[in-house]
């Protein structure tokens, strides 16, 4: 079965999301990005054309609970249905927050998305044809999973037109996962999406650039390119922000906050030589993942990436914007994700700063106000 994932996919509707609200297009909607370390929450509004930031909010793991709200090491899943829907609810009660349609995030590591080819065929084949031949790409049962598509090359009824096709696939049981916190949270379910899909609609605005967007977050980092808005490949890579901290703690003797702030402040300028190469040392395999990524897209598809944009809560280490790009040779932006959304000017700075690690959770609420 297809599922709803506020993408520009080819959507059917699900009886997991029955919810009637979706039939209307409302004019406010919550987007909830549930990470490893932080549940970070935005509500956004629709006025005719335009879109206002009306709320947001975070909680972080720690001040709660002993443990993560996600572990990798021990599956993708959330840690704790009922604490996580406890945080979740006391960030939407901290923050006034008082509307119910909600969507969630899914991470990258608990998606899986590819692309593949089908040969020449009509558009009222194409369906049953990515369905067959989707089990040849996913590693899990077609039956245990749900899937999203859509068509990125070619044209359907053209005899001489071979077709391609971004697939999304995410187990059944996370979908599960987030219907039960939604219910314990007090919140309707208005539909869940891949992360990555959430992230191209908040930072990637230009229709004609090819883009590369990394994603580096606490627990893992993507590599997704992105052409005309759409999203062409997504690459997982076993990149932590949560590392760096680690090393520099362990070269220097810091406890876990201590060395987060000098990493903060500091990163790879940093005058003490224990911190900036600790640093490097792994951020080069990065720089390398993502230069090898740009290679492969440029010999399966014939283009170069015009700019490379860094997101998430690593993204603004200091000198890594000016690295990226003199090794790279591209142009490298952090993109702000509140910057076409009306809001008070006298928030400009502060969401500035904070943009990076609420460019999932606004992409997921934008998605649920387009029509």
């Amino acid at each position: 079965m297809a599922s709803n994932f506020l993408s520009n996919f080819n959507v059917e509707k699900l009886n997991i999301f029955s919810n009637p609200l979706k039939m209307f297009f409302p004019k406010k909607m919550v987007g909830i990005d549930i990470g490893t370390s932080s549940i970070k929450v935005v509500e956004i509004s629709r006025w005719g054309q335009g879109k206002a930031l009306e709320n947001y909010g975070e909680i972080k793991s720690v001040s709660l609970y002993k443990e993560p709200f996600r572990n990798i090491e021990k599956g993708s899943y959330l840690l704790s249905n009922y604490f996580v829907s406890r945080a979740i609810r006391a960030v939407l009660d901290e923050a006034k927050i008082k509307t119910k349609a909600a969507i969630f995030s899914i991470p990258d590591f608990s998606t899986f998305c590819t692309s593949f080819e089908l040969p020449p065929m009509e558009a009222n084949e194409l369906k049953d044809a990515v369905y067959y031949n989707a089990s040849q790409y996913i590693p899990l049962p077609i039956a245990e999973t749900t899937l999203d598509w859509k068509l990125i090359g070619g044209t359907p009824g053209e005899k001489q037109s071979g077709l391609k096709i971004f697939l999304v696939a995410i187990p059944n049981q996370i979908i599960q996962d987030y219907q039960q916190v939604a219910q314990l949270a007090d919140i309707e379910l208005y539909a869940v999406e891949a992360e990555a899909l959430g992230l191209v609609r908040s930072l990637v605005r230009e229709n004609k650039n090819c883009v590369c967007l990394v994603d580096i977050g606490v627990q893992s980092t993507t590599i997704n390119i992105i052409n005309r808005k759409s999203l062409k490949k997504s690459y997982s890579f076993n990149f932590a922000g949560s590392q760096l901290t680690y090393s520099i703690s362990s070269a220097l003797g810091l406890g876990h906050v201590e060395a987060e702030e000098l990493k903060n402040k500091e990163g790879l300028i940093s005058s003490k030589e224990e911190i900036s190469k600790t640093l490097y040392l792994l951020i080069d395999p990065l720089v390398i993942e993502v230069k090898k990524v740009l290679s492969d897209f440029y010999q399966q598809e014939g283009k170069e990436v015009d700019a490379i944009y860094l997101t998430g809560g690593t993204s603004g280490l200091p000198g890594l914007k000016e690295y990226f790009a003199e090794v790279l040779k591209k142009k490298v932006e952090i993109p702000n994700c509140f910057s076409e959304l009306l809001y008070p000017p006298i928030l400009g700075q502060t969401l500035e700063k904070m943009a990076p690690s609420f460019s999932v959770a606004t992409g997921v609420a934008l998605g649920g106000l387009e029509t």
